[in-house]
């Protein structure tokens, strides 16, 4: 009898660079091994979308629909080109309106692409409804998709071959139209014999003719595994990727896949031999590029905490950089209840990030005592329909906490009468930029905003990494460093160039020889030059302020983008800005100097001593407020001899990306602030002192 054969589509072009470069590579590297892959036989490639969509114009100083071109005339005419779509929020970094979701289609069918695979987080079908009409409307294959994980030990609810099955019967019912169907386990930790009862529920209902495709990651060590028993269930198709971006993070190596199924009733239909050769010519493409330890490991945890390759990464590299790695097991464990609280949703951007953010608010500050964001809007229903009802309480938390009602509201209605959305509105930047009103300029702009607009301008940066470009910075940044004690105080201070690192905070400096007499006469003036440095590396959207300008405490100077998120950068102090010290578009490093505000001010000069107490204290009527937390000094609202009540801001920290507000305990006056803006602070440190 002749073996079944098993289509695979190659992800190494897009999965691949994903999960393992963060998506950040150069077109002219990889499209050569597209056209040897297409000579070695390989017909079906993923070749954009997700994150691939963005990264060209954020990192790459590329065009994405050139890319797309490009890789249409490197695969060939007849090869199948496919990309990934989120429903509504289609490729972009929030959810859209109706114009810009068509718009989408539209464009993706002119620039040689064949087939989208659409898919929702929360798998509700209404968010695939519209989209998915879009899509075929444009004369596209519409691959509708199913997400799927598995849930950490101990927790139950929705997850199963059944509601997945249910799923795709709302989706049959909903009318819909596709041309394939496809089981999407961004986590890779559903197990194999769930893989298994899925597809057998699905080819029940599909038939006998509808493809069916099964999508996972080799993250939990099972990727292989399941992709067999997706095959033995009745699995048309599976995804597949090739060293160096293969295993671990990403899907399995074609060359592993074909020794699974050795011996079988299955074939993938390679020419064993040209696969070898592609995978070493691709290897040698790729040679320079900075690889992450953890991207192509197994991770055995996975399965406790369900995350998507490239999410895993991040989330370990923010624990390591805020000195936390020893909480990593806690937040794990927390997982759990976070996914069974927050209705199940799919661990896949973004909900997965919401359920880590969660997690660790539930282990720093007590369960439930601090909502974040993104899983207070999805529990209020802010993104669509969980699979099942978030926990009551938890939502009326988040109702408290986020001062916004639960809502059950199409987000595309939502985002029709947004002003700030849509093609008039994409227009209108392009207009005050100076830049053509094209169709490939509007969809830039809705999907990519600022830094859509920064690459039209020709001000993109560069921010791809290579081993040959990390090793030169590596040994170019090997500074002298010196201990430094003013009153008794010691300063650990690096110089580097233009740049002094004090107690781990950058500033730029500029030393030269003799004394100016200006700068003493300056000092005795009364006027105090308060330095303004940024909480995280980013790049600079938007600057609100020039030179001159009068600003007041809390007003936002500038905004900087950083994780796909927006951070105002406000002023701590009432003055005048003296200097901005970066523009529009910089890439900046976390703890560079942004602007530099001068302002009057008597507080002491101890009011920058650093205290490291662990415990909350009361002596007499003095009362000492400790940090909960490690992070990073964002913003300082009060200073010594301001009256402050319970439950007054003192200033906000900043750690995993969320930021904690510092509640004064007690009514009195502030003696002392013991901490500056930018610092980096420990869990238990005195911030400040207030006097009953």
């Amino acid at each position: 009898m002749a073996k079944k054969l098993i289509k695979f589509m190659l992800t190494a072009f897009r999965d691949g660079f994903q999960s393992v470069y963060g998506a950040r590579v150069f077109s002219k590297d990889f499209l050569p091994v597209v056209e040897e892959a297409a000579k070695a036989g390989i017909e079906h490639f993923e070749a954009g979308g997700g994150a691939m969509f963005q990264s060209p114009y954020f990192y790459s100083n590329e065009d994405s629909f050139v890319m797309m071109d490009n890789f249409r005339k490197a695969a060939g005419a007849n090869a199948e080109l496919q990309t990934l779509a989120r429903g509504i929020n289609v490729v972009a970094l929030d959810s859209q309106p109706r114009d810009i979701v068509k718009l989408h289609a539209q464009l993706f069918k002119k620039h040689g692409i064949t087939t989208i695979r659409n898919f929702d987080a929360l798998n509700d079908v209404n968010n695939l409804i519209y989209s998915g009409q879009c899509i075929k409307e444009a004369g596209l294959k519409h691959e509708v998709t199913v997400t799927m994980m598995e849930l950490p030990p101990g927790c139950e609810g929705a997850h199963t071959p059944e509601f997945y099955a249910d799923t795709l019967r709302k989706i049959m019912e909903a009318g819909i139209p596709y041309d394939s169907v496809a089981f999407k386990d961004a986590s890779g930790t559903s197990r194999p014999q769930k893989v298994y009862d899925t597809i057998k529920l699905a080819r029940k209902l599909l038939g006998d003719k509808t493809k069916i495709v099964f999508h996972s990651h080799e993250t939990a060590g099972t990727g292989t595994v399941s992709y067999k028993a997706a095959i033995e269930a009745g699995c048309d198709q599976i995804d597949l990727s090739m060293a160096p971006v293969s295993g671990g993070t990403c899907q399995p190596d074609i060359l592993t896949m074909w020794h699974c199924l050795r011996g079988t009733d299955y074939d993938l239909g390679i020419d064993v031999t040209k696969i070898m050769k592609l995978e070493e010519t691709f290897k040698e493409a790729m040679k320079d590029y900075f690889v992450p330890p953890e991207a192509t490991k197994v991770e055995s945890l996975i399965p406790f905490f369900p995350m998507p390759g490239g999410a895993l990464t991040a989330n370990t590299q923010m624990l390591r950089d805020n000195k936390l790695m020893d909480k990593y097991p806690e937040v794990i464990a927390a997982m759990g209840e976070a996914v069974k609280k927050g209705g199940f949703g799919t661990s896949v951007t973004p909900v997965s990030q919401f359920y880590f953010q969660q997690a660790f608010n539930n282990v720093m500050f007590g369960p439930w005592k601090k909502i974040a964001e993104g899983y207070g809007k999805m529990v209020l229903g802010y993104f669509g329909k969980t699979p099942v009802e978030p926990d009551a309480e938890v939502v009326k938390i988040a109702q408290e906490q986020l001062s916004l009602k639960p809502t059950t509201e199409n987000p595309l209605d939502v985002n029709d009468r947004n002003p700030k959305k849509g093609i008039p509105a994409c227009k209108k930047m392009l207009e005050e930029a100076g830049l053509p009103t094209t169709d490939e300029n509007i969809f830039i702009a809705a999907s990519c905003q600022e830094k859509g607009i920064a690459f039209l301008k020709g001000e993109a940066k560069v921010g791809v990494r290579k081993e040959s470009a990390e090793k030169k910075e590596e040994k170019k940044a090997t500074p002298n460093g010196y201990t430094v004690t003013v009153n008794n105080k010691p300063y650990a201070v690096k110089i580097s160039g233009d740049t002094a690192t004090v107690n781990g905070v950058s500033y730029s400096v500029n030393i030269k020889d003799g004394i100016d007499e200006k700068a003493i006469q300056q000092a005795g003036t009364g006027t105090e030059q308060k330095l303004v440095d940024s909480p995280l590396p980013g790049l600079v959207l938007r600057i609100f302020l020039k030179p001159g300008d009068k600003v007041a405490v809390g007003e936002t100077i500038m905004v900087i983008e950083s994780m796909k998120m927006e951070t105002p950068i406000n002023s701590t102090v009432s003055g005048v800005i003296e200097k901005i010290a970066v523009h529009k578009g910089e890439q900046i490093q976390s703890g560079q100097l942004l602007a530099v505000v001068n302002t009057i001010s008597n507080a002491p000069a101890s009011s920058i001593t650093r205290a490291t107490e662990a415990k909350i204290e009361t002596k007499g009527d003095e009362a000492k407020i400790e940090s909960p937390l490690p992070g990073l000094v964002l913003r300082i609202f009060l200073k010594p001899g301001d009256s402050v009540k319970v439950g007054e801001t003192i200033l906000v920290v900043e750690s995993m990306k969320m930021e904690t507000p510092i509640n004064s305990a007690v009514e009195g006056k502030i003696v002392d602030i013991l901490v500056k803006q930018g610092e980096q602070i420990q869990s238990g440190q005195v911030l400040a002192l207030v006097k009953k």
